[in-house]
This record gives structure tokens, C-alpha cells and sequence, in this order.
């Protein structure tokens, strides 16, 4: 893996927010290969337009972004492109960032940390609040759904992902970006089969991820230009 000195931790069920400039590159690392990254990107002088999966999953007419798509905001402008992806491209768009409420259903009682929580503490950590928690880009996250004819049912599943995988998105507007490293525990989501509903002292475990920005000049100018396309606006 081809990283420079420059990585940033993002904390293990923590989060994490960074000013990224339109032309710059940010690379996320599975560092240990089996956390999700819950992944946020905002306009950033109006934190109301935002990175929207549903918008997304519009524009490019596919569930899983891949190498040479573009990520749009709920005004349909793009705000990032998916230039690298050293994973097997297995990532989620469709589920919501955990929160209190989904843990007090899987019955925590108390605090339990939450990707919608480490949104909201990882975006105060550089002086903004954000308008919402949007569904964020789930990197890593195995989602995996049968077929029409079974009703198209959801699943949770461990990553496919390996120790050092990365992904890598030019940044097409200024932005905000914000990462949580999931602190789900009770589901196979992060890599292994918690046991926690039939034994409270279960959990599975949670690891620090990594990301650098890199600069305009880390790739070829032509690299996957913006697409022309009826499915959103140029810019």
C-alpha cells in the first residue's frame, strides 16, 4: 500500500472531521481490514447540501459505487468521485447511521456510542453542527440482499475487506467530510460474529481506521473526469 506520512487516525468508535479542497484526494484505510467507516460529506459553505445516497443511488443507477463514479448531494451536484479502491468494492448505501435508538432496541441499556453521535462530536471538533445526520456512505459495510424473487431481504455480514484496503475520492467541491469508525458491536457488521444477544458479555471488536488527504498533483489532471449525465448537474 502506496501511503504517505501523513495519516490521520480516525479513533475506534470515535469521529473524526476534516476541511478537504475541491482537486484534493482523501484515502481512507481499513487499517486492521474489518471496520466500517461511515463516511459524511457536506458543502462547505452550506452545510445543508450534503453527500445524499439516495441522490447518489439516482445518479450512477447502481447500489454500490465503483471505480470512476461520482457521489452527489441532495441538490444532484457531484461532491465526490471514487477514484481508487484496492477493496473487492463491497461498501453500503442504503443503511442508516447507527444511533441510540438502534442500541436500546438490541436492548443497551445506557450509553452506547453511535456513528450518528460521532457525526455530531467529530463536526463540533472544527467549530460546525450539522443539520442532520444523513445516510452516510458505509465503507466496508456487507450488506448483502437476496434475490427479487425472495423479496429482495437485507442481511448483516462481516466486510470481505483485507487489513491495509483503501479507498480513495477527489474532493469535486470544497467540503466537509466526517468519518465515524462504527462502534457497532452487536452485529456482524465489523468483522466478526458478536454473540452479544445471547451473551451480554460478548462484543466484537472495534478498530481504529486511517485516512491522508493528498494533493491535486497525487494523480494524473484527466483521471475520471466528471461524466456528462442527465442524472445530475455539472457542478
Amino acid at each position: 500500500m502506496a501511503v504517505g506520512s501523513n495519516l490521520v487516525t480516525i479513533p475506534a468508535r470515535q469521529g473524526k472531521a476534516l476541511h478537504l479542497k475541491k482537486g484534493q484526494f482523501i484515502r481512507v484505510i481499513n487499517t486492521h481490514g474489518s471496520q466500517v467507516v461511515d463516511t459524511w460529506a457536506f458543502k462547505q459553505d452550506d452545510l445543508n447540501e450534503l453527500m445524499s445516497m439516495e441522490h447518489t443511488r439516482s445518479a450512477i443507477l447502481c447500489l454500490l459505487p465503483k471505480v470512476g463514479d461520482v457521489l452527489v448531494t441532495n441538490k444532484r451536484r457531484p461532491i465526490l468521485t471514487l477514484v481508487e479502491d484496492t477493496s473487492p468494492g463491497v461498501h453500503d448505501t442504503c443503511m442508516s447511521a447507527c444511533d441510540i435508538y438502534r442500541y436500546r432496541g438490541l436492548g443497551v441499556e445506557g450509553h452506547h456510542d453511535s456513528c450518528t453521535d460521532n457525526l455530531f462530536k467529530g463536526m463540533k471538533g472544527i467549530g460546525l453542527v450539522p443539520p442532520e445526520c444523513p445516510a452516510p456512505f458505509n465503507l466496508w459495510m456487507n450488506v448483502p440482499m437476496t434475490s427479487a424473487q425472495d423479496g429482495g431481504k437485507l442481511h448483516f455480514a462481516p466486510p470481505v475487506s483485507k487489513a491495509g484496503d483503501y479507498v480513495t475520492m477527489r474532493a469535486e467541491m470544497d467540503c466537509v467530510m466526517c468519518f465515524s469508525a462504527c462502534p457497532q458491536d452487536m452485529l456482524p457488521i465489523n468483522g466478526t460474529l458478536a454473540k452479544a444477544l445471547l451473551d451480554p458479555s460478548e462484543r466484537a471488536t472495534i478498530y481504529d481506521a486511517h485516512y491522508e488527504v493528498l494533493p491535486e498533483s497525487a494523480f494524473p489532471a484527466d483521471l475520471f473526469p466528471v461524466p456528462k449525465s442527465k442524472y445530475f448537474l455539472q457542478g
